[in-house]
């Protein structure tokens, strides 16, 4: 769908139109631009014509830094499987199968990605394991503990057996944002007995839990205070990360970590999940961008249609995922 934007980009340029390109993706830049401008911190930093640019010196002018553009991590050592689903099908509000009949593992020491074009059924899937929609049929495992998906799954009890949910969507289901941020970095986790003073939320530990996670995540501004609207998506989201991946949770599942974020943010977000696997951690990654998906997963599961079609390593070509995700691999077997 991208490159077809290209394409009519492309044509609506040799008809003599001028058209003004804003993204962060450099990827975008460099296959579609003529020149390009960069602006850090609402300055206009740089100009250059995208010929005699690179994407390292893009990223570089971007962040004001060097940007590591790729994902250094060393070979996975999975462990014992941390996180079981089995047989699970979820209906839509208007009574559509949006998953059907879906099982798989995660195990420790390891990062299990879903590919898929947006709208088949990756988002409704991980809503359902974290407690958020209810299934029609399927059963989950934690660690052992068996979790009827069909019925009222409790998110507190969830993350009390080490559950945390990074949500696809930061705005509606993951921030309040006209909440201070050291209220949000406490989320779900507010009737831990460290948050409480007796009955009442201790505001000073609050405050200082919410400092302590700014400082480490890098979060800008570094102010507790401020009402989380006012931080930008990159910051909104490491607030996001913050709360769970400090909660020190055995399985962690993602939705989406980079979407709306900066060169430097998804860079820094990426370490980080890389962290929790080298940790021993079970990671579920769910994310549209197909780069992401092969630079961070060590297997790769593939949806179509509310399915899993197809499963790879975390070294698939771009091609093969591509095919399955299209869903081409899926019909041929039909047929």
């Amino acid at each position: 769908e991208a490159d077809h934007l290209f394409r009519i980009l492309a044509q609506l340029k040799a008809e003599g139109k001028t058209i003004v390109l804003i993204t962060h993706k450099l990827r975008e830049i460099m296959a579609i631009t003529d020149n390009v401008s960069v602006m850090r911190q609402g300055t206009m930093v740089a100009t250059r014509k995208t010929s005699e640019t690179n994407v390292e010196e893009l990223a570089e002018l971007m962040v004001g830094r060097r940007v590591l553009l790729r994902v250094e991590k060393g070979e996975a050592a999975p462990g014992d499987v941390l996180l079981s689903v089995k047989n699970l099908t979820v209906r839509d509000s208007r009574d559509c199968i949006v998953v059907q009949d879906v099982g798989f593992d995660v195990r420790a020491g390891e990062i299990v990605g879903i590919a898929g074009v947006a709208g088949n059924g990756q988002s409704e899937l991980i809503e359902t394991i974290s407690g958020i929609r209810r299934a029609e049929a399927g059963t989950a495992w934690l660690k052992g503990d068996t979790i009827d998906l069909t019925g009222d799954v409790d998110s507190g009890e969830l993350r009390m057996k080490g559950l945390a949910h990074v949500p696809e969507d930061r705005h509606h289901v993951g921030l309040v944002l006209p909440f201070e941020a050291s209220e949000n970095t406490i989320l779900g986790y507010h009737d831990q007995p460290r948050y409480l003073h007796g009955p009442m939320l201790d505001i000073d530990a609050i405050r200082q839990g919410a400092r302590d996670k700014i400082a480490r995540y890098d979060i800008r501004p570094p102010n507790e205070y401020l009402k989380t609207a006012n931080f930008s998506g990159g910051n909104q989201q490491k607030l996001v990360l913050a709360r769970e991946i400090e909660n020190d949770p055995d399985v962690l599942i993602v939705g989406q970590p980079t979407r709306g974020v900066d060169v430097g943010a998804i860079e820094f977000i990426h370490k980080r999940l890389i962290e929790m696997r080298d940790a021993g951690k079970a990671v579920l990654l769910v994310s549209v961008e197909l780069d992401e998906i092969r630079s961070l997963s060590d297997r790769i599961l593939v949806m179509f249609d509310g399915r899993i079609v197809g499963e790879r390593a975390g070294d698939a070509s771009e091609g093969d995922l591509g095919l399955l995700m299209a869903g081409v691999e899926h019909r041929r077997a039909a047929e």
